[in-house]
């Protein structure tokens, strides 16, 4: 099984090859770091993932990891020093 590792604060790895592209990761993100492009999950927005794993929990393939971790506290702290309110982190 191969996985494409994306890591800027948080750990999330997709098999593209896996994905039978679904939707459902895409649907479940609050962040919108997935998005479906050619019938197939693709990471779009690298930094905004918060490390809920609403994608790895929907994924009825197994498509995608998430190795939970700080990313939420990592939302929130970027959000606080950027002077926005952090709604949609859902790790308390």
């Amino acid at each position: 099984m191969q996985f494409d590792y994306i890591r800027n604060g948080a750990t999330l790895a997709l098999n593209r090859e896996q994905c039978t592209g679904c939707g459902l990761c895409y649907e479940v993100c609050p962040h919108h770091v997935l998005n479906i492009e050619q019938r197939k999950a693709q990471i779009v927005n690298r930094n905004g993932c918060m490390e809920c794993g609403a994608c790895q929990l929907n994924c009825p393939v197994d498509a995608i990891r998430v190795q939970s971790g700080v990313g939420c506290a990592a939302a929130l702290t970027r959000a606080a020093l950027l002077g926005q309110k952090e709604e949609s982190c859902s790790c308390g």
